[in-house]
């Protein structure tokens, strides 16, 4: 009698089950909201990587907005570049120049354990965002790499890693150019760059010279040698710190060398920590 029992509530659970699971597959059928041919092709012509580096929710609400008329910029999509734009304006029927050069993240620091000075031990959280709201850091340089790695979690691709020498490092090669580690960089540190770029200023502190000197050994002390030892190659010292400006297409590489600090350095893979 007992086992007609669980039999009887088996098959009746089972049952309810089915005819509940048919009801929504029609309703999703009758309620679904059809997206018209044009937004369906533009959707699939972009990356489908949802990063939100257009400034939309996902790549479905950026083809739904072109579609619809409500954004007409269709270059927003970093990570497809030139060649996704280029596919938006044929299938949109405009016309499009496109000189879109791809860019992507790096770390403006090379300040470690072995070339930096620190206030204090950190033990908190493994988050660059819950050390700095503690006396901005550990470091006593406020601008640097905080490298607890909030940047190598939100990262969509994996394009961030600790390199070997304990350093938080973008592999350009892999790098969508989505700005998440941007974003979430409490310091500035991790700023985008031209892909092209050969060389980076790896260095974020705009404090002045002598007080780099104190606590940074591979810091930038707004010496000038750069701006005079490579004339075309963009550098400029502003605010007690060297920038590229990658719009000059000179050599760089004679103020790479003859930096003191040595905080010009290429923008290349470096070799991973194992």
């Amino acid at each position: 009698m007992n086992l007609i029992k669980v039999l009887y509530a088996f098959l009746s659970v089972s049952g309810l089950g089915i005819i509940l699971g048919l009801g929504l597959a029609y309703a999703s059928k009758i309620f679904a909201v059809k997206k018209n041919e044009k937004q369906e092709a533009l959707e699939n012509s972009l990356p489908g990587l949802n990063c939100g580096a257009c400034g939309y929710a996902g790549c479905p609400a950026y083809a739904e907005a072109i579609a619809s008329g409500q954004d007409e910029d269709l270059t927003k999509c970093s990570p497809g570049g030139e060649a996704t734009a280029e596919k938006l304006a044929e299938l949109m029927g405009v016309k499009l120049e496109v000189t879109m050069e791809k860019m992507v993240a790096q770390v403006h620091c090379r300040g470690g354990k072995e070339t930096s000075k620190y206030m204090f031990e950190y033990t908190g959280v493994r988050d660059c965002n819950a050390a700095y709201a503690m006396f901005q850091g550990d470091k006593v340089c406020k601008f640097s790499c905080l490298g607890l790695g909030s940047c190598i979690k939100v990262c969509p691709v994996d394009a961030i890693d600790y390199d070997s020498e304990g350093l938080v490092w973008v592999d350009k090669e892999m790098c969508i150019g989505c700005e998440k580690c941007v974003e979430v960089c409490p310091t500035g540190a991790m700023q985008m760059i031209p892909y092209s770029a050969d060389y980076i200023v790896a260095c974020n502190s705009t404090d002045k010279g002598g007080a780099v000197r104190k606590y940074c050994s591979v810091g930038c002390i707004a010496c000038k040698i750069c701006e005079k030892k490579s004339p075309e190659g963009g550098f400029k010292v502003e605010n007690f710190l060297s920038k590229i400006d990658y719009s000059f297409k000179g050599e760089r590489v004679s103020a790479a060398d003859a930096c003191p600090t040595k905080c010009i350095i290429k923008n290349e893979p470096h070799p991973k920590k194992k």
